[in-house]
This record gives C-alpha cells, sequence and structure tokens, in this order.
C-alpha cells in the first residue's frame, strides 16, 4: 500500500479493533490518540493521506481541554491541505453538527461496514489524487502500435530509427519518446484548445490540487502564460503597476496589450547586487497615486518569489488591491510548490490572488516549457471566452503531448508526495547550508544579509530551497567559482551575482550531489590559498534611479527608430528592451528616456562582463526625431508620470 490512513481516537480499545479490521482489508493504518500526535504524525509522514476521526479529541496526552468540529478538522487541513478527512464517529446527530466545510465523508461507527469504508478511501484517493488521466490515456494510445497515416513526420519514430545518418538520435531518446510524440488528430487524446475530455478531466485535478477555480496548461512557458493573462486583462489605454524586478515577458505582455506601465522600484541590496521585493508601501502609494491621476489601472503583478527567494507578504498586498478594485496576478515561477508545504503557505491562490502563473517545470518534475495558468478571478467566467480566444492566439496547434503529460504527472506526484519530498527539501538545504558554513570562504546568506532595511518590516520570508553562497573571501570572482565548479567539477549552479553564486534545493536533490558540491567548494577553497578577498562593486542606488516612460511602450517598439553608440544616447528615447543578464532586470524599456546614469549603469555592467540583450556592440536602437513627432501627434505620449 502506497499511501496510509491516519485513525484518530481517544478509545484505546476502538482503536486497536479499527485498524485490526481496516488492515485485514489491505489498508496501511497509523494510530493516534489526540491532537497533538495526529499532528506530529501528519508533520512526519508524508505517506498520510486519509484521516479517519472522532468528533471531539483531546488536544494532547492527559490534557483536559479538546478540539473539536470544524476547529480540528481545520487544524489538519491547514497542516496538510492535501489530506483527506473523514468523520468515524458514534455521534448519530451530523446534521446538527458545524463541521466547516473540510470534510469529505462521513461513517457512523454502530454499521460496522469496515468495507464500505476501505472502499470509500479507495475510490478517494485513487479517483482524486492518484490518476493521471491524460498520462494514462496517452500510455493507452501509444501501446495500441497503431500505424501512423498523420504528423507528425517522423511517424512514431521510423523516419529516424532506420537511419544511417540520424539513428542516434532515435536511440538517445528511446522508442517511447517518438511513439508518444502524436498528433493532434487523435481524438482519444483531446484538445489541448478545446478541452473536452482527458485534457479537461487533467486541468481540473490541477486546480483542485492548486486551491484554483480554474487551472490551463501552458506548453510554452510561463513567459506565454503571463503575456495570455496580460493580454486578456489589459486593453489599449489601460495601465499596469508592475514591479521593476519582474520577467521580461511581462514587460513584452504589456507591449501587446498596448497598456501604460507604472513601473515600481524594488529594494536593493547593494553589497551583493541582488534586488529584492517592493516594499509594501511603495506599492500601496503607487496604486492610490495611479487612481488619484486618473489612469485606468486595472493590474497589480508581483513576482513571488524572488529569483533569490524574497518571498512577499502577499496576502495583504492582495487585500489592498482588491481594496481598491486591482486585479492581481502574481507570477510564481519559481514558487509553484508552495501550496504543498505549510512552510511556504500562503501561495498566490490561498491568498486570494485573481491569477498566478507557474513553471511547473522550473520547481517540481514537468518537463521545460510545461507551465500552469491558475485562475480564481470571481468574475473570469464573463470573459472567459476573450481568455480563450488569446490562449488559442498564443499556443500552438500542435502542442507536445509529451508536455502535457509531463504536467499531468507533475500534479499527481505534487499530491501524493509533494508533503514529503518538500520536507526533505528544507532538510537537505539546512545540511548543505551547514556544511558549507563549516568553510572559511564561504558562506550561505541568511535573510537578514539579503534584504535592504526599507523591507525589513514588510514580513519578507526566505525559501530555503534556494541558497546564496557568498563567495568574495575566496579572491576569486563569482564567474571564476561558477567556471571551476563547471569545468572541474561538473557542477552547473542557477545563476551569480558580482560576489555570490546561487544553487536550488529541488524536490530531485540528493545526499551524494549535495556533498559533491560541498567537496568542491572545499577544493576551490583550498585553490585559492592566499588570495585577498574580492572587493565587492556592489550595485549603486542610482542604476535602478528610473527615468520618465515618454511614449506608450507599444508604440515606440514600433516604431522605425535608429541604432546609435551607447555614448550618444543620453536623453533619447529606447525603441528595444535592454536587459543585464544576470539579473535579467530591464534598464530600459521602450519609450523610456535613457539617462545619464542607465548609461553609466549599462557600462558598468558591460565591464563586469555581463551578457546584455539588447545593446549589440556598444549600440542600441532609439527613436528618431521624427518618430517622436509622429508619436506626439498621434497621441501616445505619456503626460503623466507617477513615482512610486
Amino acid at each position: 500500500m502506497k499511501y496510509k490512513i491516519l485513525l484518530l481516537d481517544p478509545d484505546v480499545k476502538k482503536n486497536e479493533i479499527e485498524s485490526r479490521e481496516l488492515s485485514s482489508r489491505g489498508i496501511s493504518v497509523v494510530v493516534a490518540r489526540n491532537v497533538a500526535d495526529a499532528c506530529r504524525l501528519l508533520r512526519e509522514d508524508g505517506l498520510i493521506h486519509v484521516i479517519l476521526t472522532e468528533w471531539d479529541i483531546p488536544a494532547d496526552e492527559g490534557s483536559s481541554q479538546s478540539i473539536k468540529g470544524a476547529e480540528l478538522f481545520e487544524a489538519f487541513k491547514t497542516l496538510r491541505f492535501e489530506v483527506t478527512v473523514f468523520l468515524y464517529t458514534d455521534q448519530a446527530d451530523l446534521p446538527y453538527c458545524k463541521t466547516g466545510g473540510s470534510l469529505s465523508g462521513y461513517f457512523y461507527k454502530g454499521e460496522h461496514d469496515y468495507d464500505d469504508i476501505v472502499r470509500k478511501i479507495r475510490a478517494e484517493v485513487i479517483n482524486s489524487k492518484s490518476r493521471a488521466p491524460f498520462f494514462e490515456k496517452l500510455l493507452e494510445y501509444s501501446r495500441k502500435a497503431k500505424d501512423s497515416w498523420h504528423t507528425p513526420g517522423h511517424a512514431s519514430g521510423y523516419s529516424v530509427k532506420n537511419s544511417i545518418w540520424v539513428r542516434d538520435f532515435y536511440e538517445f531518446f528511446g522508442a517511447n519518446l517518438f511513439r508518444s510524440d502524436i498528433s493532434v488528430s487523435v481524438p482519444m487524446l483531446d484538445s489541448l484548445l478545446h478541452p473536452t475530455g482527458v485534457i479537461k478531466e487533467a486541468q481540473e485535478l490541477a486546480a483542485r490540487a492548486f486551491s484554483a477555480r480554474h487551472t490551463f496548461f501552458s506548453t510554452n512557458g510561463t513567459s506565454t502564460a503571463n503575456k495570455i493573462l496580460l493580454q486578456t486583462l489589459l486593453a489599449p489605454g489601460d495601465a499596469i503597476l508592475l514591479d521593476r524586478n519582474c520577467h521580461k515577458s511581462v514587460h513584452y505582455g504589456t507591449i501587446l496589450a498596448g497598456a501604460e506601465p507604472l513601473y515600481l522600484t524594488p529594494s536593493i541590496n547593494n553589497r551583493y547586487g541582488i534586488f529584492g521585493p517592493v516594499p509594501k508601501h511603495r506599492i500601496i502609494t503607487a496604486m492610490d497615486h495611479a487612481l488619484a491621476a486618473g489612469k485606468k489601472l486595472k493590474v497589480l503583478i508581483l513576482t513571488n518569489c524572488t529569483y533569490d527567494g524574497l518571498i512577499y507578504d502577499i496576502a495583504d498586498i492582495v487585500k489592498e488591491a482588491h481594496k481598491r478594485k486591482i486585479k492581481v496576478i502574481v507570477d510564481e515561477a519559481w514558487y509553484g510548490y508552495a501550496r504543498f508545504h505549510p512552510f511556504f503557505y500562503p501561495c498566490a491562490m490561498q491568498a486570494g490572488a485573481d491569477y498566478a502563473t507557474q513553471s511547473t517545470h522550473k520547481t517540481m518534475s514537468a518537463f521545460s516549457q510545461a507551465s500552469m495558468i491558475h485562475v480564481n478571478d470571481p468574475d473570469f467566467e464573463s470573459f472567459e471566452d476573450r481568455f480563450m480566444e488569446i490562449f488559442n492566439m498564443h499556443t500552438s496547434t500542435s502542442p507536445q503531448y509529451t508536455m502535457i503529460a509531463s504536467l499531468d504527472v507533475a500534479r499527481k506526484q505534487m499530491m501524493m508526495e509533494g508533503y514529503g519530498l518538500l520536507s526533505r527539501c528544507i532538510e537537505l538545504s539546512e545540511t548543505l547550508k551547514k556544511s558549507i558554513n563549516s568553510l572559511s570562504k564561504f558562506r550561505v546568506l541568511e535573510l537578514e544579509d539579503l534584504i535592504s532595511d526599507e523591507v525589513k518590516h514588510d514580513g519578507i520570508k526566505l525559501d530555503p530551497t534556494k541558497l546564496t553562497i557568498d563567495v568574495s573571501k575566496t579572491g576569486f570572482s563569482s564567474r571564476e567559482v561558477e567556471h571551476l565548479l563547471l569545468e572541474k567539477h561538473n557542477i552547473q549552479i542557477e545563476k551569480t551575482t558580482f560576489n555570490t553564486v546561487t544553487v536550488l534545493i529541488t524536490i530531485g536533490a540528493t545526499h551524494s550531489k549535495l556533498n559533491r558540491l560541498f567537496l568542491a567548494l572545499e577544493n576551490i577553497e583550498q585553490m585559492s590559498g592566499n588570495r585577498s578577498p574580492s572587493k565587492s562593486s556592489g550595485i549603486d542606488d542610482s542604476f535602478l534611479k528610473l527615468s520618465p516612460i515618454k511614449f506608450v511602450p507599444r508604440f515606440a517598439f514600433y516604431s522605425e527608430g535608429e541604432i546609435i553608440p551607447l555614448r550618444e544616447a543620453t536623453d533619447r528615447v529606447s525603441v528595444h528592451m535592454v536587459t543585464p543578464y544576470p539579473p535579467g532586470i530591464p534598464l530600459l524599456v521602450p519609450g523610456q528616456i535613457i539617462s545619464k546614469e542607465m548609461i553609466e549603469a549599462l557600462n558598468h555592467y558591460r565591464d563586469f562582463q555581463v551578457e546584455i540583450h539588447g545593446l549589440t556592440e556598444g549600440k542600441l536602437k532609439v527613436l528618431t526625431a521624427a518618430d517622436e513627432a509622429r508619436l506626439e501627434a498621434d497621441g501616445y505620449r505619456i503626460l503623466d508620470v507617477i513615482e512610486d
């Protein structure tokens, strides 16, 4: 049996009898007599998926206090939301009791119908949690060995299997990949663009798993998911409040929608070159200023958690936005697993956000590009047809079915073992942190190291599965440490700043990988010898002193423009987005005036050999005088700059 049930009753004799009866029918049972023991077992054992509980349970061993009814059930759901709770009681007058809506069913002990209990439990776990309907159907179809007279052209791999030139391609990926790479011509596998069958069922199961009203699968990453939502919720002339620290897809989505961006400056940690959350007061002030200025502010979008694992107090921000009738999108590209462990609560859907986009492939077991859009907006049905039209606009008519299957399986895995996997990640992270901190020249940064003073009272938390390591004492630059890890030790890290490297502890982490990383860092420390600690260049606040947006980005982007050297660009207006990577935050967006400070910032990044998208050989594209005159005449000038 892959899952267990927790039998909770203060009566020892009844526990013994009921446990024996259920175990004899193939159910794995663990027993508790009080709430404290039950909660301990739920925390320690991720295989518990069902609770059979009496109505009234002692709080602790020997305690005269008890917890009962709705309060009891909610305590379990708060700790492990995915656990199914059944009331199993001698109490027959249930219609007169307040249950709180957290129960999945009821069994009366006086009936002694253990077969019925087992049947219901199995149906709940198998039908509601452990199925992967799309993957199961894909597996069934691939085993039918149908002759393919449709796309794709490799025809289940036959075009490459017998090739003298590319057979190695077939051998590397294996027969099953080609057998499962099939056409939208197969009705039994449903249509991503108009799901009515197994894809619809898989999306409904995902919505239940992630506590959303609706879930949609995206096969072109969260980049496309963000663009779909922004085009759905915004129209030309609308305004959006977005953090400068957001993914470039948000900026592109704003361009596609023709909306006016109102930028929020993130907090900045100068010492480590890290961009953190936007201060809460800045978000609230910006919303009020925008509305007071007559802006048609429709949407607030934030990234939670940040690339470095900094987590907003998102529930309070959502509440403030909704007071002002502003929809909230949360880009949870790096935080999709948050629903499955109380350490990370609340995720966006729990916090009341209207939408969340998640890169299921980044932090769970889905294939690259596989993402999800979660919806909780109470107004969604009024414009669902518009959403689906834009979803169709951005989604290929030939989606990759193995990618859809991976989303289905990733959801199943998180529902069935996500709690246990994440508990293990947290433990591994603590182990690795202690190991690294035992070295003299490396140190894992804590929350207080990463955040700046302006957000220290904002309720920010740190995701322990994202470890940022200070390398400055080694005398090596972060790029040199990255190179040594890759070339000498075969270790690929996630990212670097000027003086840090970041590693992710994912659900695929192992003790062997952790120890290999520690040994590699120990070796690099020895190699560093008597090198002097590197001087931290940090980041100057002026780098993110926002110059004004002069024209609506969409219309600046589609202007003809001219290419000039960066050194000559002061006070000109950018046509394209210019983005240093890392950290991947655009310093310039279309329609923005290029200030002297921005030029200095770009030169600074270039001196440190940071890759800069939109800057080629020291040149960038700007509006011509004729472009500016045309945009002025057409009314695309942004007249008011909302300071945040």
